[in-house]
């Protein structure tokens, strides 16, 4: 039986405007960049994406593309209060502060600058993701 082995694997997303969405993960939320390509607005930047990468290429012509309520993406930090806190003061959309959720994990909600939705997400010290008896 043949199995496709995946080498690699990144999230592409075609902004509305690509200097928004640049400033937006690579300023806001800090994300290094691991290439760029292309010249000019619509010039492709690819961010480390903690095991993966996400790409901003191109620019949307929202007739064209299928509508991007089913796309989110999921990115573990360190402590979600003081992501929230320096997301928050720098003007990013916060959809919903930090909860802990019933399955012991803090969440909070963003939104980039064409709505995708970004879930930021905490594993507590006393998480089973973290603590191994």
């Amino acid at each position: 039986m043949f199995m496709v082995q995946v080498l690699s694997s990144r999230v592409l997303l075609r902004p509305r405007d690509p200097q928004a969405s640049r400033d937006f993960y690579g300023n806001a939320l800090g994300l290094a960049v691991y290439r760029e390509f292309g010249t000019g607005q619509e010039r492709g930047t690819v961010y480390f994406l903690g095991g993966g990468f996400l790409e901003l290429s191109g620019k949307s012509n929202r007739a064209d593309d299928p509508p991007t309520g089913n796309i989110r993406l999921w990115m573990q930090v360190d402590d979600c209060e003081a992501a929230h806190r320096e997301l928050a003061g720098q003007g990013v959309e916060v959809l919903r502060p930090p909860l802990r959720e019933p399955w012991g994990l803090i969440e909070m909600w963003i939104a980039d600058p064409d709505g995708h939705r970004i879930v930021l997400t905490e594993v507590p010290a006393d998480h089973p993701l973290r603590y191994r008896p």
